[in-house]
């Protein structure tokens, strides 16, 4: 296990990579998506670099669009890929609140809750009756076709953050309480409203990670891909039919066997996951097999090193919100009838024209 010296050159990592306006690109001169950035913004909470979180956050402040949502990729201070992902654009409510919760600061949570509130109103302008999100909106105006396990399963984490901020900031949102609740639902139970992706082990172990399956249920799940995606004394792939070996996989992967109480193999995960340190303390972001080289390139990637240092957090509760991930502080959600409640935004009309 990684000392906490180790830790903190990690994070160091992490921050010589951030920009001056504070935006975290996934590599040196490369590009930025919300999601990891957040990802990374976490990391640095946790690395005690307090300054360089807030800027990240105010970096997503001032990219946020009039509607709530952020483009996929940026660049050189320019959306490079205008899609938006819904997950990514929820993501911002867990790093507020992981924030917070490692802080106690309520004036960032005060400066920050409209910014969550409005990515959490667009993100669930795509919510279906069912209870499962539409995963984008394109560039044409269209919404995506289809709802993604993994991507749902993130957005309930972030809901249920959103929900406590919330509360914390004294701006109840109950009508996010019964969204997480039937996004809950869906997952646990509709598996067939989510575009089949069985091949990509996200879509294994992020019910668990996120929270919407919990209990003996994920154990359960976590043993029964576990043959499947994991391969012995390297890691987790990021593909089940090819052996690919990722550091972001296999620490969220260990992120996730700690929510459900699967302590041993979650320190096992992260044990094989120092394959992939690099000598400065940042992590290349995979290995191929039985080849054994890294890929892309040599390509070390801030969200792999943040992936890494969050799970070691939740595993050794370093930080405050080091229980994050295990729901501690965060509401449990409501209990569902067998058949969802519908509300009044599922009946009829188009996601995209909701005012």
């Amino acid at each position: 296990m990684l000392s906490p010296a180790q830790v903190a050159a990690t994070v160091d990592r992490i921050a010589d990579v951030q920009l001056h306006d504070g935006m975290i690109p996934w590599y040196p001169g490369g590009h930025a998506d919300p999601w990891n950035h957040v990802e990374a913004a976490m990391a640095l909470t946790v690395g005690a670099r307090r300054r360089d979180a807030e800027r990240a956050y105010g970096w997503l402040a001032g990219t946020q669009e009039p509607d709530g949502s952020w483009f996929n990729y940026y660049g050189d201070g320019v959306a490079l890929d205008r899609r938006r992902d819904t997950n990514v654009c929820a993501y911002v409510a867990t790093g507020v609140w992981h924030h917070f919760s490692a802080t106690c600061d309520r004036g960032f949570l005060d400066a920050t809750f409209a910014m969550v509130e409005s990515a959490v109103d667009y993100v669930l302008r795509f919510q279906q009756r069912g209870g499962e999100v539409l995963w984008c909106l394109e560039p044409d105006g269209s919404a995506g076709r289809f709802a993604l396990l993994a991507a749902s399963s993130s957005i309930y984490l972030s809901l249920r953050c959103a929900v406590a901020a919330a509360e914390a900031a004294d701006r109840r949102r109950p009508d996010w309480e019964l969204a997480a609740a039937r996004l809950a639902h869906a997952i646990a139970h509709r598996p067939y409203a989510f575009e089949p992706k069985h091949r990509f082990a996200m879509d294994w172990y992020y019910p668990v990670l996120c929270g919407a399956v919990a209990g003996s249920a994920a154990r359960a799940r976590i043993r029964r891909g576990w043959p499947t995606f994991v391969m012995d004394g390297l890691g987790v792939r990021c593909v089940s039919d090819q052996p690919w070996v990722t550091s972001a996989e296999t620490a969220e992967c260990s992120l996730a066997l700690t929510a459900c109480g699967l302590h041993d193999e979650a320190a096992l995960l992260l044990a094989w996951a120092e394959r992939l340190r690099a000598p400065d303390g940042s992590y290349w972001t995979g290995s191929v097999h039985p080849e054994d080289v890294y890929f892309p390139g040599d390509e070390r990637s801030t969200y792999s090193s943040a992936a890494v240092v969050l799970s070691h957090d939740a595993m050794f509760g370093r930080s405050p919100a080091a229980g994050l991930f295990r729901g501690e502080g965060l509401p449990g959600g409501l209990l569902l009838p067998e058949r969802p409640v519908l509300v009044a935004s599922d009946v009829g009309g188009d996601p995209t024209q909701h005012p």
